[in-house]
Order: structure tokens, then sequence, then C-alpha cells
């Protein structure tokens, strides 16, 4: 009896932190199904005529919305890429035992707690800007022609810019895993006769697979919804070479101010970002359960 009682009152106790996180969530998401269906335009006021679906429509079959898309998952792809390759790498070199270790690992760290807007500053103006930045001087100083990165190149050189601040928390995160690692298995494998590419791939990897799993799950979370990099760089363009769905969604609201669309638009963020948060967790359980 004492239990069931010490039960009610935690729940008790926890329903007014629940209900708060329910109306914090769920006041915006129904705003934002509201204004979905109505043509809803700042510049028009008054005409907030109820369209149905029209706005899903119009938002799904225009081009920008299938660029933006493919440019979404060419952005959070690349970045995975980079990041857990990268990761792997640093983090085996961080486990060697080397002098000042704890200074590297900080330093190696470091770039994951600078503000998205202030590295993107950083990229734009002291390594990648075609005049002044460092990039163009080491052009300059092999005799090849400096580049402008973010008109030629847009939708990579955010992905550049985004790797960077990421792959201190793979990193991270797989030090760790790999520092779990039994040593006895690879002095077992030395002494088998095991060269280093041997023990990586069939030891290292292995033993990896969850601390990959998660890092894929939580950096996809945050990447499909990147968006002060692209506004302080290349701002979507040119045209919609480096747009994701994010930012299509803010130009749609804040600078052509159809607040319908782009509810529209938020909704099947919403959807998408959910549908990839399922499949992800899936393979999670799988890969636990292996």
């Amino acid at each position: 009896m004492s239990s069931l009682h010490s039960r009610s009152l935690a729940r008790v106790a926890l329903l007014p932190a629940v209900s708060l996180l329910l109306i914090w969530m769920l006041v915006p998401l129904c705003m934002t199904l509201y204004y979905s269906v109505l043509d809803f335009n700042l510049l028009i006021p008054g005409e907030n005529d109820y369209i149905g679906w029209l706005n899903y429509e119009f938002f799904l079959t225009d081009p920008a919305f299938t660029e933006s898309f493919f440019n979404t998952i060419l952005l959070v792809g690349g970045v995975l890429l980079i990041t857990i390759g990268g990761g792997i790498g640093l983090a085996i070199l961080l486990d060697q035992a080397i002098w000042g270790q704890n200074y590297v690992r900080l330093l190696v760290l470091a770039p994951f707690f600078v503000m998205p807007t202030v590295s993107a500053l950083v990229w734009k103006n002291m390594f990648m800007n075609p005049v002044n930045g460092l990039f163009a001087h080491l052009a300059i100083f092999f005799g090849a022609e400096p580049v402008d990165f973010f008109s030629q190149f847009p939708l990579l050189s955010v992905i550049v810019i985004v790797s960077w601040q990421w792959l201190p928390f793979a990193t991270l995160i797989l030090l760790t895993a790999i520092q779990s690692l039994d040593r006895e298995q690879l002095e077992a494998a030395e002494l088998d006769s095991a060269g280093p590419w041997s023990k990586f791939v069939y030891l290292v990897v292995p033993h990896l697979s969850r601390a990959i799993t998660a890092v894929v799950l939580i950096e996809t979370i945050f990447l499909l919804s990147i968006f002060a990099e692209i506004l302080v760089t290349t701002s979507g363009g040119p045209g919609y070479a480096s747009t994701n769905i994010t930012y299509l969604i803010y130009t749609q609201s804040l600078l052509q101010f159809d607040v319908g669309m782009a509810s529209a638009g938020g909704i099947v963020a919403v959807i998408i970002a959910n549908l990839v948060a399922i499949v992800l967790m899936r393979l999670i359980g799988k890969n636990l359960e292996g």
C-alpha cells in the first residue's frame, strides 16, 4: 500500500512539470497547424482565408523544396562522413601516450564550444575569404588562383564549417569507446602476429559500432536544423545551391512573409525529422540487441 501511495505521490509531483512541457510543445505545434491551412501573408493583413491543404501542395511541389531537400541530405551525409571518419582517426591518435596529452585533447575539443555564428564568421573572413583569407594567401604563395569558396562551392563550404564544429563531439564519444576496449584482446592479437590494420578492422571497428550509431543519431537530429552557418556565409545561395529545408522555411516566413506556406513547411520538416529519428532509433535498438 505504501509503495502504491509513493508512486501516486510521485506522479502528482511530476504533473506540473509534465503539463508545462506539454503546453510548451503543443501550443506552438497547434498554432503552426492552424496557420498552415490559411492563406496568411503578413503583407496582406486581414485576408486569412481557409485554403485547406493548398499550402502543403505548393510547398511540396515547389522546385525550391526539392533542391533544399537534397541539399539537406547532402549536408547531413557529408558532415557525418567527415566527423565519423575524422573522429575515428583523431580518437586513435589521442589514445596514444604523447607529451601534453591533456592539452592536446582540450585543443581538439575546443571548436565544439564555439557558437555556430562565431565559427561561421571565422571561416568566412579568416579562412575562405577570396581576398584576405588564409586559403587565398596559400594559393597565391603556391602560384595558384584563389578560390571563392562560397560562390563556387557553397554547399561544400557549409559542410566543412559544420564538420569542424561537430568533429570534436564525435572524437570525444569515439575516444571514450576506444578507451573502453579490452587491452588484453589487442595484446593477444599482437601475439598472433596481427598487424595494425588487422587490429583496426577486426577489433577496433566492431567495438566502435555502438558509439558510431549514437554519434549518427545525435548529430543527425541537430544537423537537420542547421541554420546559422548558412545565414552567415551563403544566405542559401547562389540561388538555392546551399539552402536546406530549415533555411527555406526561414526565407518563406521572414523574407517573403508567407506565414501559411512557412507553417506548412514547418510541419513537413517536423514529420521528416520524426521519421528520421524513428528509423535511427530502430537501428540503434537492433545494434544494442546485437
